[in-house]
């Protein structure tokens, strides 16, 4: 079977593949259809949180296909109930809505800002304000959303009643706010697609107060962050401060899609029956498999994230090639010398597989990586970088 070509011939040119068609693997190695081995750390977009055909991800995913695979939310089921509850103790939430993507999630974090918004200020307080070089999806509304103008070209008119001020900047956050009808800010405190880059504590905190004198919904967009990967549950946790929204997906389910908007105090009834939906949302099997990571992502595990994640940044700081990292946790981002992709491919002939953001390589390894894999990894894309 010709996987390039039947894929070249049939799939929508939206992505612009590598040439490797990866066949099996497991926990944070994977093997192409040549038997070639990799150590992934991409997981899939920051995805398979447990690696690859994970133990007790493979349990509860089949153990739940035996079950039932999928039932409407007109009934309840036990994994959709439990994850709501965990993520609700786990981040300081309220209340959850299931959906099935990260864009689905920021779509209705957006939502309960605006009705928010709507029902206490008035209908013609609905912009949202995000930051410059953000990324929250891939919808029109999410793409008005995402603070980068490379992608409002593609596709307008976009949904109207987004503005973006620049990340860091107190001032200008504050200026608009005063000169606009806001309803929401939405950030990612870790900018991801953006270029690796962690927010100023000052400026978050400075937001989250804002936020609160202003009536406004603070929404944080963990989607990529989230889930353990930035040494805390969640990142925002980094910086001391409780959202109004949280959004998040990518590795909430170890490999299946799910996405999920927590709502906190001030939002967490603003949606009423019809008012939101989703037919897959809070499906039982994805749920089942989120299941299986959350009950994991304990102060051990993520201990073990932030020693990762020290022993990354010890390494490449200063190292040959390496002009600066950025991140936190374990979602890092290396500013080299040579040209991001130069370096990524020569990764990839030597048996790792890295991701790249802007003008840096990005680095997303399982959060449970072993660390010998974890260094033998990290030795190759010192190597590529000089």
């Amino acid at each position: 079977m010709d996987i390039f070509s039947i894929d070249n011939q049939y799939i929508a040119s939206t992505y612009k593949r590598f040439p490797v068609a990866i066949d099996h693997g497991k926990g944070s190695e994977v093997y192409d259809i040549d038997g070639k081995r990799y150590i992934d750390m991409g997981s899939g977009i920051g995805v398979t949180a447990f690696g690859i055909a994970d133990d007790v991800w493979q349990k509860a995913v089949i153990e739940q296909i035996g079950k039932v695979q999928h039932m409407s939310n007109l009934y309840y089921t036990e994994p959709c109930a439990k994850l709501a509850e965990s993520l609700c103790k786990k981040s300081g939430m309220k209340k959850v809505f299931f959906g099935n993507s990260g864009a689905e999630a920021n779509e209705g974090a957006i939502k309960a800002a605006r009705k928010y918004a709507a029902e206490k200020k008035g209908a013609d307080y609905y912009t949202i304000i995000t930051l410059e070089n953000s990324f929250h999806g891939r919808t029109l509304t999410t793409l008005a959303a995402t603070g980068q103008d490379h992608f409002h070209g593609l596709f307008q008119p976009l949904t109207p009643g987004f503005m973006h001020v620049p990340a860091n900047d107190l001032d200008a956050m504050k200026k608009a706010v005063a000169e606009n009808k806001i309803a929401g800010i939405m950030m990612e405190v870790i900018q991801g697609e953006g270029g690796v880059k962690a927010l100023d504590a000052d400026f978050v905190k400075g937001v989250a107060e804002l936020c609160k004198e202003q009536d406004i919904v603070l929404v944080i967009d963990e989607v990529q962050s989230g889930n353990g990967r930035s040494g805390r549950m969640y990142a925002y946790q980094n910086y001391d401060i409780l959202p109004d929204v949280v959004s998040t997906a990518k590795g909430l389910a170890g490999g299946l899609p799910i996405g999920a908007v927590m709502l906190g105090e001030k939002v967490k009834d603003i949606f009423s029956y019809g008012d939101h939906g989703s037919t897959f949302g809070g499906n039982p099997v994805a749920c089942a498999a989120a299941n299986s990571i959350v009950d994991r992502i304990d102060e051990a595990l993520l201990a073990e994230v932030r020693e990762k994640s020290a022993y990354i940044f010890e390494t490449f700081d200063g190292a040959q090639g390496i002009e600066a990292v950025s991140g936190m946790g374990l979602m890092v981002g290396l500013k080299t010398v040579k040209p991001a992709g130069d370096v990524l491919a020569e990764c990839m002939k030597n048996g790792v597989l890295c991701l790249t953001a802007k003008d840096k390589l990005r680095l997303l390894p399982a959060l449970n990586i072993p660390m010998p894999v974890l260094k033998e990894a990290v030795e190759i894309i010192k190597a590529a970088c000089r």
